[in-house]
């Protein structure tokens, strides 16, 4: 049994939305349901999704040298 594409492009965004948010990705990877298509390839029946908007613009998108060094 292997990964489909859309399985596999599943995963990838799961751990890009992951990265981004800074969350824990196990917490996705058990709500998602997994099926076989007919070629016995596992597909994702309810793939996460990613919203991308304009409320973050103000935030540092990385942390900041003095959020992982200190004030010091």
């Amino acid at each position: 049994m292997k990964l489909s594409n859309q399985a596999m492009g599943t995963l990838m965004m799961t751990l890009q939305k992951c990265l981004m948010e800074q969350s824990d990705i196990t917490e996705i990877l058990k709500t998602l349901d997994f099926d076989l298509n007919e070629n016995e390839e596992l597909v994702v029946e309810n793939p996460p999704t990613l919203k991308f908007g304009n409320d973050t613009k103000d935030e540092a998108p990385m942390p900041r040298e003095d959020d992982l060094f200190g004030n010091a």
